[in-house]
């Protein structure tokens, strides 16, 4: 037996793992059946040059076995095997180096930008997080080589010597640690081979000491299955695969019972080695950046969820998976933000979903058109994030009228002298509005969510001349320009109302409407309301300046309106009352009356009927 010491001019690195990385410490076993992976990788690639002998009907590999017992965790593979040479280079050498490194970059917790995405490269010495001790068993496929047995306590000293091994392959053996028993729990081991290792590339198999084969009714025994899927849905050919087989994979990795709507299949094997696929769920109205999820893979590993270094920003609405086996993820997340790499990987995944949405809107418009309600969200928002992906998809941004029907920007002004787009945020408070629109054969369009009243003003900035209006912020369209006025008449009406009323600060103006059955409208401007959602959708620090526009209305009383014709010729305290019941019947299509007002109005309203009967 040998003893050696890992030469290093540094603390003690493992209680620094343990440390440093306590919160993902089932990172693991990712490392761990990763390391797996590559050994078999490696033996399959000597084989096809022929400097590898392998059995005709060799079957490659991992095997994750729990013993509870005797405290153990075991990762075996049939891999390629190490020498004692091997060992001594690989393992107390490079791989510390490998983790030593990996530390530097990861050690200010605080930096986030400093951190590793998905603590992806520790590679071997994480075994050490979970572990009193660990142990190596390796047999190399060289001829003539002698089995190796590596042991190490945690300490900065560890033993080799020749083992006993008689098969190809390498066994890791951790010894479990009090503070890290979890991990000798089945179902434990069985989670955590599910979340990192469902789509490796070779067989995992998960076995538990002590317990019982599974037999059939025959009493034969049940050959084990793996816990992986080694040809997951992406890496297949798009021609390949059915709707079905897409709806599948959705529902089982994402344990989403809700059909995707569509979904985009990348398959890239040149400048860079891409795959994945991309669904686009039903998106709340009132999104949460947190309703998607896009896992990252390496070489069909899991890493991490939602890498905004990796993948765009506004993409983390959609749900999907991206395998790029060429990130270099064993570097910090700030340098991998300004990684050109990266930088054309992101921009290649940005371009297919702008082209998957123009195809859609192209060959299937009426599919794209049902699709509206629930990727409009996700395409505004893309669009103000990222400038080349509006430029890709502003010809295909549609708008819903007031017809139900959806049109394009350009369609919408089409034939107007201005580029004025008249909209609607909610079709039951303004509904009274939209009546007077469709009157006059006007058109609007609805514009529900909360992001429309950022992608507006986005809008704005973008196409020249264009200006959003909501459908209560004027009265250019609707009204009467041929109509004469009698500003002695105006004066003594927009008198009345301003006795009833009583409010300095409100602006009363008279104007003939074209149509006859509104008596009054409530005008807000749109800046006004645009600065008071502004800062009301700030949050609390600022709600209470958007209330500093709340008085700049504008009442608009109609000329043409019979009522408005015969109240100067009522009596005064007749005058006063209509005058108040107008106004209040105005603010209720505008918005709800506060309570006191609404008791006023109750009040008032069953007095005028009393006066009826």
């Amino acid at each position: 037996m040998a003893k050696g010491n890992i030469s290093v001019n540094s603390e003690n690195i493992f209680p620094i793992i343990k440390k440093w990385l306590y919160s993902d410490k089932d990172i693991f076993v990712r490392e761990l059946v990763s390391n797996g992976c590559d050994a078999i990788t490696k033996i399959k690639k000597l084989a096809g040059i022929g400097e590898a002998k392998l059995d005709e009907n060799e079957q490659f590999k991992i095997t994750v076995t729990v013993d509870k017992k005797k405290k153990q965790l075991i990762f075996e593979d049939n891999g390629i095997g190490m020498t004692k040479d091997e060992v001594e280079k690989y393992i107390t050498d490079i791989a510390f180096s490998g983790a030593t490194e990996f530390l530097e970059k990861y050690k200010d917790e605080n930096d986030k930008t400093a951190q590793i995405i998905g603590h992806f490269g520790l590679g071997f010495y994480s075994a050490f997080m979970p572990s009193e001790k660990v142990e190596i068993e390796t047999l190399s496929y060289k001829d003539g080589e002698k089995a190796v047995y590596w042991s190490c306590d945690g300490s900065m000293s560890y033993e080799i010597e020749e083992g006993k091994r008689t098969e190809r392959g390498t066994k890791i053996i951790l010894t479990i640690a009090e503070d890290s028993k979890e991990f000798l729990e089945e179902y434990t081991i069985r989670e955590v081979l599910s979340k990192y290792c469902s789509f490796v590339p070779v067989p995992v198999y998960l076995e538990i000491a002590g317990k019982a084969k599974d037999k059939d009714k025959d009493g034969n025994e049940i050959l084990p299955s793996p816990i992986n899927e080694v040809t997951p849905l992406w890496v297949k050919a798009p021609k390949n695969c059915t709707d079905e087989d897409y709806k599948d994979f959705y529902r089982k990795v994402f344990l989403d019972f809700s059909e995707p709507l569509f979904w985009i299949h990348l398959n890239v094997d040149f400048p860079f080695n891409l795959k994945g696929i991309l669904y686009f769920p039903k998106i709340n109205h009132e999104f949460s950046a947190n309703e998607g999820q896009i896992k990252l893979y390496n070489n069909q590993i899991f890493v991490a969820d939602n890498v905004k270094e990796v993948i765009p920003e506004f993409l983390m609405l959609l749900k999907g998976v991206i395998d790029c086996p060429d990130l270099p993820l064993n570097v910090s997340r700030s340098f991998l933000q300004n990684d050109g790499y990266v930088k054309k990987i992101s921009a290649h995944i940005t371009k297919k979903v702008a082209d998957k949405l123009k195809e859609i809107y192209n060959k299937q418009r009426e599919d794209y058109d049902r699709y509206w309600e629930d990727i409009n969200v996700f395409i505004k928002y893309g669009c103000m994030r990222d400038e080349k992906f509006y430029e890709k998809v502003k010809d295909f941004i549609i708008y819903k009228n007031l017809d139900g029907k959806h049109i394009t920007l350009s369609e919408y002004l089409e034939g107007k002298d201005n580029k004025d787009v008249y909209y609607v945020s909610d079709e039951n408070l303004q509904s009274q509005y939209i009546n007077m629109f469709r009157a006059q054969g006007l058109d609007a369009v609805i514009l529900p969510s909360l992001i429309d009243t950022h992608f507006i003003s986005f809008i704005e900035m973008k196409e020249e001349g264009v200006k959003f209006k909501r459908i209560d912020s004027s009265v250019s369209e609707t009204s009467d320009k041929d109509a004469k006025k009698d500003e002695q008449a105006d004066s003594n009406i927009i008198g009345i109302f301003k006795d009833a009323i009583a409010d300095d600060s409100l602006k009363i103006e008279v104007e003939p409407l074209k149509s006859e059955d509104m008596p009054a409208v409530i005008l807000l401007s749109e800046e006004s309301r645009r600065m008071q959602e502004m800062y009301r959708s700030y949050g609390q620090q600022f709600a209470g300046m958007g209330d500093m526009f709340k008085d700049e209305f504008t009442l608009v009383l109609n000329s043409n309106n019979p009522i408005i014709k015969k109240i100067s010729e009522l009596k005064d305290g007749d005058k006063n009352i209509v005058a108040k019941q107008i106004f209040d019947l105005a603010m209720l299509c505008h918005k709800p009356l506060a309570p006191e007002k609404m008791t006023e109005f109750i009040k008032r309203s069953n007095e005028l009927m009393q006066r009826l009967i």
